[in-house]
């Protein structure tokens, strides 16, 4: 009887240890998006700093690409390459964020809303569904550009899509431009102009669509209502970090406590 319970003990034994050490496994995070998202212009690399292990964070977002042209370019390779070898993870989150160069008049970036957008974010989650990965939908960052005190939201369509998108994959949604569009109105221009990468120049007047723009006679300034410093990215990071909280609670354990962030 005893030789018989021998090698079930032992069988038990080596699940339990298999499932410890796959308990052990990290989770993983890979950004792809646009500026908004990318280093020194965007979030991201804010919020890889709020993971508890910052390898398992990695930001391919990039400045100027869209849905499109991120494949194009061949930028998606390599996020498939990281997901084929993702056996030392135990779950792949692959957040998604594209809008502000899918948006018209951006010369090989453009997508149109109806026909191309829609299909590119489907194809997106579906592939990183198919390697074993989490696709995580972002909606855009939204601009910070005010008309008599009334926040403007040109990206709510794509918005409207990635939203859409979402629901029919079944897959997780971080609606950052709902978010990010309430908390700027309630600031107000002044304070949420504090988020961008350089001071506001005084004698600014941005246009209705919010980019790099010259005051006449003033030198050239990086200021735009579109982009962020370290405020804001310290800032929006947060927002991105506590909607993962909320929307997929099995990863909240996978940041710094708030005192070390």
């Amino acid at each position: 009887m005893m030789k018989h319970l021998i090698p079930s003990f032992a069988m038990a034994a080596a699940m339990l240890a298999g499932g410890a050490h796959a308990a052990d496994k990290p989770v993983r995070f890979i950004l792809v998006g646009d500026s908004t998202m990318a280093n020194t212009s965007g979030y991201g690399d804010a919020f890889c700093a709020r993971v508890n292990r910052a390898n398992t964070c990695i930001n391919l977002a990039k400045g100027g690409r869209s849905s499109g042209s991120f494949r194009a370019e061949g930028r998606w390779d390599e996020v498939e390459g990281l997901l084929r070898g993702a056996a030392a993870y135990s779950t792949t989150y692959v957040l998604i964020q594209f809008g502000h160069n899918d948006q018209p008049g951006k010369p090989g970036r453009s997508t149109d809303l109806k026909t191309e957008f829609p299909v590119n974010m489907v194809r997106y989650a579906q592939e990183v569904k198919a390697l074993g990965g989490v696709p995580v939908l972002v909606t855009p960052l939204t601009r910070r550009t005010f008309k008599d005190g009334i926040l403007e939201n040109n990206l709510a369509p794509w918005a409207d899509v990635i939203r859409a998108t979402a629901a029919a994959q079944k897959a997780p949604l971080l609606d950052l431009n709902a978010e990010s569009y309430a908390a700027v109105q309630a600031m107000g221009q002044d304070e949420a102009d504090t988020l961008a990468m350089v001071p506001r120049p005084a004698g600014y007047d941005a246009p209705p669509v919010a980019g790099k723009v010259e005051v006449a006679g003033a030198p050239k300034t990086a200021f735009d209502r579109t982009h962020l410093g370290a405020k804001g990215a310290a800032y929006f990071s947060r927002m991105v970090m506590e909607e993962i909280k909320r929307t997929i609670p099995e990863a909240a354990g996978h940041f710094k406590p708030e005192s070390e962030q």
